[in-house]
């Protein structure tokens, strides 16, 4: 038996319907009943020509125009493309050339992003870029309009599109939930019926692994738009007590100075009690996965209503804070990865007009992942120094 939607051939996610004498997947049946061996319902959306260009609110560096079209050198040969560039560094604006490429010439365009939050905020960003087209969201709590111009959505969303689209566009592959999450992979293959363009600032050993066949083509982009390197963290390694006052140091510090801070905790239940903690002496807030009316809180923040928010990973990526400095309380807990580490640490210095900033690491002992961490934001660096720039070769 087989499951064309997540590929599953093992006899134990399968059951036998007695009532319709068939089997089913039970793999992949969030996503809706799949008989064992029954084809997926191909239902292909219209698209249209388009004859527009996008703008920018600032235009692209040296930089990010020699990776954008080493990505349509790529796509010409027909390859896919993995993009590997540092937090802040514009992947999405990266992309915007390929959409406008696709969309122009009459092709389905898809964007998928591990999570909702992100998803909101890349559509928002589409929708200015891409003034002409219809922008749509496709996520939790907005799955009225499912059909646009150009689709944003959750990985989870993906299963609506089989067979749809001529370009996607996968954001944070190496997140929660899609990376090791064999159903949400196939779902996104069978989405596609074209090019595939990969989007990440920490690849997995898979990735490059595909890389080094020459299955998927490369692009690098390490240098932001300002320029400036990748925020090094600052590792205070010491014991529990002595972590808390420097956590409540660097919160007054940072309060007296006018600088907003994400606080990053391990886990909602701590997020909940330091906001009871600290909410005696500071304006801040709890944000997590938990938390109800997420885009107004984000709002007030962004508005500086609080001096800083106290929250889990679900804040690590995909976010945008002007001039806002992170600290991370048990950086050595199991949920932080190396990957998530760095974009916790990619939040510090994004924005044209405050490059720099501090980021934090408290820990009682220094992880493989905090160091594996530190290592790989200094080769990013390094690489930013030695180049400046990426060099293209053999476009025409």
């Amino acid at each position: 038996m087989y499951c064309y939607r997540c590929a599953n051939r093992d006899p134990q996610f399968f059951a036998y319907d007695p009532f319709h004498k068939n089997w089913y997947c039970r793999r992949c049946i969030a996503f809706g009943r799949v008989n064992a061996d029954e084809q997926l319902p191909i239902n292909h959306y219209p698209t249209k020509i388009h004859k527009g260009t996008y703008t920018l609110q600032y235009p692209l560096t040296l930089a990010q125009k020699q990776a954008s079209a080493q990505i349509a050198h790529h796509q010409a040969q027909g390859k896919d493309v993995l993009v590997y560039a540092a937090c802040g560094a514009g992947k999405t604006e990266l992309v915007m050339d390929s959409i406008q490429r696709y969309v122009n010439a009459g092709k389905k365009v898809g964007f998928a992003i591990s999570r909702r939050q992100v998803v909101l905020e890349i559509k928002e960003r589409m929708a200015q870029a891409f003034p002409f087209l219809q922008v749509i969201a496709v996520c939790e709590g907005y799955t009225q309009i499912v059909d646009g111009d150009l689709i944003i959505c959750t990985m989870h969303q993906l299963y609506r599109y089989v067979q749809n689209f001529d370009l996607l566009i996968l954001d944070e592959i190496d997140a929660f939930p899609y990376r090791g999450n064999p159903v949400l992979e196939h779902i996104a293959q069978s989405a596609c019926r074209g090019a595939r363009l990969y989007l990440t600032a920490t690849p997995d050993e898979a990735l490059l692994a595909k890389v080094k066949r020459k299955e998927l083509a490369m692009v690098e982009l390490f240098q932001r738009p300002h320029g400036y390197p990748l925020v090094e963290p600052r590792l205070i390694h010491t014991f529990p007590p002595f972590q808390f006052f420097a956590l409540w140091h660097f919160l007054y510090r940072h309060k007296k100075a006018g600088i907003q801070v994400l606080c990053f905790v391990p886990t909602i239940a701590l997020a909940n009690r330091f906001q009871r903690l600290l909410g005696v002496l500071f304006r801040c807030a709890a944000f997590t996965s938990k938390q109800e009316r997420k885009e107004e809180l984000l709002k007030r923040f962004h508005q500086r209503h609080y001096d800083f928010l106290i929250c889990t990973t679900v804040l690590e990526r995909g976010i945008t804070i002007k001039g806002v400095d992170v600290i991370v309380w048990q950086s050595d807990h199991a949920v932080y990865s190396e990957a998530s580490l760095i974009q916790i640490l990619g939040r510090v210095g994004r924005s044209v007009d405050q490059p720099s900033g501090e980021g934090v690491l408290l820990c009682t002992r220094v992880t493989s992942d905090i160091k594996r961490c530190i290592r790989a934001i200094q080769r990013m660096n390094q690489t930013l120094h030695a180049t400046k720039s990426i060099h293209v070769t053999d476009i025409a």
